[in-house]
C-alpha cells in the first residue's frame, strides 16, 4: 500500500476510533442516567394509574351511592305529590272520610270525567284527577276541614272554592254555609310493561 493511502487510513481509522470513543463516553455519561430515570419515571407513573384507578372506581361507587340516596329522596318527595293509579279509587272515600272526621253536614263528592283535562302536556308518566265537592259547614268547619285536606298525603290541591249562604235560611240561623270546591290530584299513570 502507498504510504499516502496508509497515512490517509490511519487518519480515518483514528477519526472513527476517537469518535467512537467520544459517543461512548456521552452514553456511558448522558443517556445511561437518562434511561434509568426513563425507567424510574415509567415505574412512578404506573403506580399513580393505579392509585388514579383505585380512587376513580371508589369516587364512582360514593357517586352511585349518593345519587342512589338523591334519587330515594326525590322519590319520597314525590310520593307526597303523586298517587299510584291503582289507589287513586281510594281517594274519593279518604276525602270523604276527612269530611266526616271534621263533622261537615250535606257532604257530596263528584269525580271529572275530563279525559282531556287530566293529560298534563308534555307528561308520560303523571295525569291529574280532579274532583267537585260540595258540603255545608260554619266557618271553623270549613277551616279544619281544608286543613286536613292541606295535610293529606299526596297533597290535594284546591283549585277553587265558593262559600253562599242559604237563601231559604234565616240570617239568625248559624248552622253554616253551603261549600262548592274544585279539587285536583296527580296521579301516576299506569305503565304498559
Amino acid at each position: 500500500m502507498k504510504p499516502i493511502y496508509r497515512k490517509y487510513f490511519t487518519t480515518v481509522g483514528l477519526i472513527w476510533a476517537g469518535c467512537f470513543v467520544l459517543f461512548l463516553c456521552v452514553y456511558i455519561l448522558v443517556l445511561t442516567p437518562q434511561e434509568k430515570s426513563k425507567k424510574q419515571i415509567e415505574k412512578q407513573l404506573a403506580e399513580k394509574k393505579q392509585v388514579y384507578n383505585s380512587v376513580l372506581k371508589i369516587a364512582q361507587e360514593e357517586t352511585k351511592i349518593r345519587l342512589n340516596k338523591q334519587i330515594e329522596s326525590l322519590r319520597n318527595k314525590l310520593e307526597a305529590f303523586v298517587i299510584d293509579f291503582e289507589d287513586s279509587a281510594n281517594l274519593t272515600f279518604d276525602i270523604s272520610q276527612i269530611a266526616k272526621e271534621k263533622n261537615v253536614s250535606s257532604f257530596s263528592i263528584r269525580t271529572k270525567n275530563t279525559r282531556k283535562d287530566s293529560a298534563i302536556p308534555n307528561s308520560n308518566y303523571i295525569s291529574e284527577n280532579r274532583f267537585d265537592i260540595s258540603f255545608t259547614a260554619n266557618f271553623n268547619q270549613f277551616a279544619t276541614f281544608l286543613n286536613a285536606l292541606e295535610r293529606h298525603r299526596p297533597i290535594v290541591f284546591v283549585d277553587k272554592f265558593t262559600i253562599t249562604r242559604p237563601i231559604t235560611r234565616p240570617k239568625q240561623d248559624n248552622s253554616g254555609h253551603e261549600v262548592n270546591m274544585s279539587l285536583a290530584v296527580f296521579v301516576r299513570k299506569r305503565q304498559d310493561s
